[in-house]
């Protein structure tokens, strides 16, 4: 595959929604995708902890996920005795690919055919659903981690899942077992290697239990308990956060990010020449990030009309979810969402959403939790909403959450020792 990237324009448009299963992907030759629009399925981010679990000769199904030896071919992975995977917050494909001059490690991965191109994330593309998909190996829909925030259906109140404020307890919200959960359970070593600060963390309980943490805070700790982990035979998880912050902080764009992602390929390439022999090490990422535009910015609540039927907004800029009023149509809100928003926006009912299979299979638990109307954006639009957020939240620089090129596909970097 090229390693060329489309025009900008291009990677800011909705593209197909991305399925769930064990099958690789195919495109249904629709005008509007691309070659790399060939993502889900096998080659998604819910596979990547199952394939693993195959590599290293303890497979685990999960609810999502049965045939592992097929999403193990699918993405590239080989057998072998040690497997790291790590995951770098905001890296998207296309992020990578853009600024691939601060990263020499990286880049030579790129230059493997294999790892030239992209799988999927999910919808929306954003860190505590994609958190739940990564350690599951499931979805959204079974996970009840749809989004940044969302509403707590035993308050009614919404509730912010970073650090699960007014949330449901972790092992309430979040009830499908991890892959380190299953991995402990048939008796092979699982390790988290992080920051201290996240070790008893609500989100690392909902998807990370089960595995052995590592507390590693600078960069030269992490290398080392990262390749110590990996001396035992079995799984071990790295999480670098930094690309993630700066983006939203300074923008993707920035030196910031660039300095930031050559000290994340500093970590890796330490790593992938300290690993024993038999180690593979798979690098992926949750979501990519888009530049916001202040002006494409729509402020909701000094919409009406959007406001209209409209009980409480839970998302992020980029994607949100709507909970109407109750006696109010989610068809007719949707139609007045619509209308003011044009092309710049996906809007669907939840019952829209869940035929096309948005958030993968819906638990009976995780209904309720999800808004009854559902609105991602394209280019570089946002949707905030002043009554509830800061002027810091809503100028970030840098977001993420929609269902765009550049947001949902991720890269998927095999290096075999």
């Amino acid at each position: 595959m090229s390693h060329e990237m489309p025009p900008m324009n291009e990677l800011l448009q909705f593209m197909p929604t991305v399925q769930y299963g064990d099958a690789k992907p195919t495109l249904n030759n629709e005008p509007s995708t691309l070659p790399t629009d060939a993502i889900g399925g096998a080659l998604h981010l819910s596979s990547v902890l199952p394939a693993l679990s195959d590599a290293i000769g303890t497979p685990v199904a999960t609810a999502v996920h049965k045939n592992l030896a097929q999403l193990r071919e699918a993405l590239g992975i080989p057998t072998a005795k040690h497997a790291l995977v790590v995951l770098v917050d905001g890296m998207g494909y296309w992020n990578l690919l853009d600024r691939i001059g601060h990263a020499p490690y990286l880049r030579s991965l790129l230059k493997d055919d294999a790892n030239a191109r992209p799988i999927g994330t999910c919808a929306p593309s954003t860190t505590v659903a994609a958190m739940g998909v990564f350690g599951t190996g499931t979805c959204p829909g079974l996970t009840g981690m749809a989004g940044y925030t969302q509403i707590n259906p035993e308050t009614g109140e919404l509730s912010q899942l970073i650090q699960f404020r007014n949330a449901l307890k972790p092992e309430v919200l979040q009830q499908q077992p991890t892959v380190f959960e299953l991995l402990k359970a048939h008796g092979a070593n699982a390790t988290s290697v992080g920051l201290a600060k996240f070790a008893r963390s609500p989100l690392t309980q909902a998807t990370l239990r089960g595995s052995k943490y590592v507390k590693a805070d600078r960069p030269s700790s992490m290398v080392e308990r990262t390749v110590q982990a990996l001396q035992e035979p079995g799984l071990v998880y790295l999480y670098l956060r930094d690309v993630d912050k700066i983006g939203h902080a300074a923008g993707w764009t920035g030196d910031g990010w660039g300095e930031a992602l050559e000290r994340i390929d500093n970590i890796l390439g330490s790593i992938s020449r300290m690993a024993p022999k038999d180690t593979v090490i798979c690098i992926v990422a949750d979501h990519g990030m888009v530049n916001a535009n202040p002006d494409q910015r729509i402020d909701v609540a000094q919409e009406p009309t959007l406001m209209h039927g409209v009980k409480l907004i839970g998302g992020e800029p980029r994607s949100l979810m709507l909970y109407v009023e109750d006696g109010e149509d989610p068809e007719a809100v949707a139609t007045r969402w619509r209308s003011r928003l044009g092309d710049h926006a996906l809007v669907r009912t939840l019952d829209q959403a869940t035929e096309q299979g948005l958030y993968g299979p819906i638990s009976e638990h995780v209904h309720p939790m999800l808004g009854q109307v559902s609105v991602c954006v394209n280019d570089e639009m946002t949707l905030v909403n002043s009554l509830t957020q800061s002027e810091v939240a809503m100028s970030l620089p840098s977001v993420h959450g929609s269902q765009t090129r550049m947001e949902m596909q991720i890269p998927c970097l095999i290096d075999a020792q």
